[in-house]
């Protein structure tokens, strides 16, 4: 199959590079002529491990190529793909589909021959239906279809999901585009893994409703969490409790400071718009954000009990920034909201994330990188850990706890304990939904 990617961001590289791995020839196309340009040297723009070596083994093979010109790669495709982004829109909350759309109507002045219009952005149920009249409209003699193929990508294991998914969505309204999106999974189909043909509708309308459920997970344990704390119980204890019950299931319930990144907060918040626009309110998913929100200024306030009641004049260690291990994506994070409430209360921040520093140099100004932990933490009065990447799991904690003038630790991702911070020689320590010992520094 000949596929042509229309947008080489994060979910458009990791589709393109994996079709061309499934044998496919894949053109990936974007407008931002440095991005292109470091696609073709080799070089990734984003982090995501193991994607650097199959970019590199299949543009070797002659499968995968980058372009800035569009009509190029839509000439003689079978299927195009718009994966270009959705973001929230100013004002309302919407998904923005300036983007999908401008990408519809150039692929419709670019094709000739049938081809498979394949929405693989995030966007609201009915868009699918738009792009088509959009096209139509731009080129009436087009024989074309319109397909929505959400992705379902982690961020830090995006190959490994693509190629052993849970499931594929496909929503179609002819079998000949089915026939087009099956022939295009087909190395996934004769592994057996699930593939669910639907209606076009239907398919938007999943990948809404499965991250807004996942979203209420995490809120959920989020909210049993601070509830925890006040009655004595465990979040780690009550979440594999809950969590061996099959209808239930023990992913996404890991107390911490609330989600973040690419897809929940944009995800969550059109959800709810669109219910609102359809009066069919989805309260549920509404109180989700607006309890997201609240955990992470809770958070800043469990920093400012360990810093005496005041971050004015105190150094604080920052263990990681993006919104998630094994990701470069600082979009949303909790850190976002945190640190400049600490820079804001007066405190000297030092900050270090094996990937962070790219994109929040820009983020999180006032503050200052350094290369490891333990530098973060000389002299400070807190070392907090927002993002457990492995580097963060696996810390000396009695030379962490040496480097610093009071030794005190904020544990938001709940990786140690209070008997292993007591050992090490803290004297504070305080995680989220666990009972342990919480010392303001003023108290040595």
């Amino acid at each position: 199959m000949k596929i042509a990617m229309i947008g080489t961001g994060y979910v458009g590289l990791v589709s393109g590079v994996c079709f061309s791995d499934f044998g496919h020839d894949v053109v990936c196309v974007d407008k931002d002529p440095g991005k292109i340009d470091r696609l073709n040297k080799g070089e990734v723009p984003i982090y995501e491990p193991g994607l650097d070596q199959m970019m590199a083994k299949n543009v070797a093979a002659g499968r995968l190529s980058f372009t800035l010109d569009l009509k190029a790669a839509v000439t003689g495709a079978d299927a195009v793909f718009i994966a270009v982004g959705t973001p929230t829109r100013r004002g309302d909350g919407h998904a923005d589909l300036t983007y999908v759309m401008a990408a519809a109507e150039e692929i419709a002045a670019a094709a000739s021959d049938y081809v498979v219009i394949v929405t693989k952005s995030t966007v609201p149920v009915g868009t699918n239906r738009r792009v088509k009249k959009a096209v139509h409209r731009a080129n009436p003699g087009l024989d074309f279809d319109v397909a929505s193929n959400p992705e379902f990508l982690r961020e830090g294991a995006a190959i490994d999901d693509f190629m052993k998914p849970d499931r594929v969505v496909v929503g179609v309204q002819s079998d000949r585009a089915a026939q087009v999106m099956q022939d295009i999974y087909r190395p996934l189909f004769l592994r057996e893994f699930p593939i669910v043909t639907t209606d076009l509708e239907s398919a938007e309308m999943i990948k809404y409703a499965a991250n807004a459920f996942l979203a209420t997970k995490i809120t959920f344990i989020n909210e049993i969490a601070a509830l925890c704390e006040r009655v004595g119980a465990d979040v780690k204890e009550v979440a594999k409790g809950i969590g061996l019950d099959g209808r239930i299931g023990n992913k996404f319930l890991h107390a911490g400071p609330g989600y973040g990144g690419s897809c929940f907060p944009k995800d969550t918040m059109a959800l709810a718009r669109i219910g609102q626009e359809h009066a069919a309110p989805i309260q549920i998913i509404e109180t989700v954000i607006k309890v997201n929100e609240e955990t992470k200024r809770r958070m800043i306030d469990k920093l400012k009990d360990l810093c005496a009641g005041s971050f004015n004049g105190k150094t604080i260690a920052i263990l990681g920034v993006t919104f998630k291990p094994n990701t470069d994506d600082m979009r949303d994070a909790p850190s976002l909201t945190i640190i400049p409430a600490l820079v804001g209360g007066g405190a000297k921040v030092r900050v270090t994330d094996p990937q962070g520093k790219r994109e929040g140099e820009a983020l999180l100004p006032g503050v200052t990188w350094v290369d490891d932990a333990y530098k973060a933490a000389h002299n400070a009065d807190l070392v907090v850990i927002l993002t457990e990447w492995n580097e963060f799991r696996a810390l000396d904690l009695k030379q962490l706890a040496r480097k610093m003038a009071h030794a005190s630790m904020a544990d938001l991702r709940n990786i140690y304990t209070a008997k292993d911070a007591k050992r090490a020689g803290f004297t504070a320590y305080a995680s989220i939904g666990r009972q342990g010992f919480v010392t303001a520094p003023g108290d040595h």
